[in-house]
């Protein structure tokens, strides 16, 4: 099964200026745990420690968002996953 996983400009240079990533997996969470398999340093961008998704982070599938499932959230062959930042401050 292929997922392509579509990474946001400003965390390409963690995934080797790759913005296209293709992985294998059932849910979100496993097409991400393949990504951050490949690309070890995007893993705190990522994820809190806790395991869950940072509170930054946003997932989409076939531009919908993933939330409330989020990680557990099933995918199949041929959808797309957009990792899209949010930035906070004052």
């Amino acid at each position: 099964m292929s997922v392509k996983i579509n990474v946001h400009p400003a965390l390409a240079h963690l995934t080797g200026d790759n913005e296209k990533v293709e992985v294998s997996g059932s849910t979100v969470g496993q097409c991400l745990d393949q990504l951050v398999a490949r690309f070890p340093a995007i893993k705190s961008w990522l994820f809190a420690k806790s395991g869950k998704l940072n509170n930054t982070v946003e997932i989409y599938v076939n531009s919908k968002s993933s939330y409330p499932e989020e990680l557990a959230m099933p995918v199949k062959d041929g959808d797309e996953l957009q990792i899209v930042t949010i930035i906070i401050g004052g």
